[in-house]
C-alpha cells in the first residue's frame, strides 16, 4: 500500500510528460519504418548529436542554438540516408539492420572523441536549463518542458495525420509504404516521399533532443540510448505496422515507466528497467502482433 500511495497526481504528470517525449520519439522511428521498411537503431545517435550542440552552442542566445541544433540533426539524417541507406535500400533488412547498428556505435565512438577532446567526458547545456522550472497548478508541480512535451506531441500528431490524409505526398508516402514498387509504377517519386520521411523523421529526433537536454542537461555520448531502445520495445508493443499504433506504443511504455518509477520506493528504482521489460514481456505473450492491433492484419498501409 505504500508504493501504491505514492502514485498521486504529481507521479502521472511526470508519466503524462515522459509519455509525451516517448511517442514523439515512436513517430521519428515509425515513420522511418514505414517508408523504408528501417527499424533504425541510430535514432539515438540523432538525438545525441542535437544535444551536443545545444552543449557546445550553450554561449549562444537560445534561439540559436536550438535552430542549429535542428540543422545539425536534420543535415546528419539526411546523410545517412543518402550515403548508407539509399545505396543498401534494395539489400535485405538484416543488413540494413546490422548497418544501423554500426553507425549508431560510429556516432557514439565520434562523439567519445570529440568530448574528450579537453580531457573530460560530458558537456553541459546550460542555454536551455530555465525551461525545466516548475510552475504550481493545484499544489502538482508541472515543469514548464513538460507542457511543451506534451503541446508539441499533440500538435506533431495532429499535424502528421493532416499530412497523410490531406496532401498529395502523404498519399504518396501510404502509397510507397503499402507497396514501393507498385507506387513507383503509378508514377510516386520513391526518393521524394523518403526525403520527407527522413526530414519529418528528423525533425522529431531534433525537438526530442532539445526535450531531454532540458531535462538532463549533462551531455555523454551514451545520451538517449536507453530512451531509444525503450521507445524501440514500445513501438513493437503498440504494433509496428502501423503509425499511430507505434505511437500509442511509445507513449503507452512512457507513462508505464513513469508510474512504475513514481511507485516504487526510491531505494528500488533500480528495479525499474526489470519491472518494465517483464510488463513489455507479458504483453508481447498475450498480444504478439502488438497490444493496440486488433483484427485481421493484413501486410498493407505502414503509416
Amino acid at each position: 500500500m505504500t508504493a501504491l500511495a505514492v502514485v498521486n497526481a504529481q507521479t502521472i504528470v511526470d508519466a503524462v510528460g515522459l509519455g509525451a517525449v516517448y511517442a514523439l520519439m515512436a513517430v521519428g522511428i515509425g515513420l522511418e519504418f514505414g517508408v523504408l521498411r528501417l527499424v533504425n537503431f541510430a535514432y539515438g545517435q540523432l538525438i545525441m548529436a542535437g544535444a551536443y550542440t545545444l552543449a557546445f552552442t550553450a554561449t549562444w542566445p537560445v534561439v540559436w542554438s536550438v535552430l542549429m541544433c535542428f540543422a545539425v540533426v536534420i543535415a546528419l539524417s539526411a546523410a545517412m540516408d543518402l550515403v548508407v541507406f539509399r545505396p543498401l535500400r534494395s539489400a535485405p533488412p538484416a543488413v540494413m539492420l546490422v548497418t544501423t547498428f554500426a553507425i549508431a556505435f560510429m556516432l557514439q565512438a565520434i562523439a567519445t572523441v570529440v568530448d574528450l577532446r579537453d580531457g573530460q567526458l560530458g558537456e553541459v547545456a546550460t542555454s536551455i536549463a530555465p525551461l525545466n522550472q516548475a510552475i504550481t497548478v493545484g499544489g502538482v508541480d508541472v515543469r514548464k518542458v513538460t507542457i511543451v512535451a506534451v503541446l508539441v506531441a499533440l500538435g506533431a500528431l495532429l499535424g502528421l495525420a493532416l499530412l497523410l490524409t490531406r496532401t498529395t505526398v502523404g498519399l504518396h508516402m501510404r502509397a510507397a509504404a503499402t507497396d514501393v514498387s507498385t507506387a513507383r509504377l503509378l508514377g510516386v517519386r520513391a526518393n521524394r516521399v523518403v526525403g520527407v520521411a527522413v526530414f519529418l523523421s528528423a525533425l522529431m529526433a531534433a525537438t526530442v533532443a532539445v526535450i531531454l537536454t532540458v531535462q538532463s542537461p549533462f551531455v555523454q555520448p551514451d545520451f538517449a540510448l536507453r530512451d531509444t531502445i525503450v521507445v524501440l520495445v514500445g513501438v513493437v508493443v503498440g504494433g509496428l505496422n502501423r503509425l499511430w499504433t507505434a505511437t500509442l506504443g511509445g507513449f503507452s511504455i512512457g507513462f508505464a515507466t513513469g508510474i512504475i518509477n513514481g511507485a516504487l520506493p526510491t531505494d528500488k528504482t533500480v528495479y525499474l528497467p526489470t519491472a518494465v521489460f517483464l510488463l513489455v514481456i507479458l504483453v508481447l505473450l498475450v498480444r504478439p502482433a502488438g497490444i493496440f492491433t486488433w483484427g485481421r492484419q493484413a501486410p498493407v498501409e505502414r503509416v
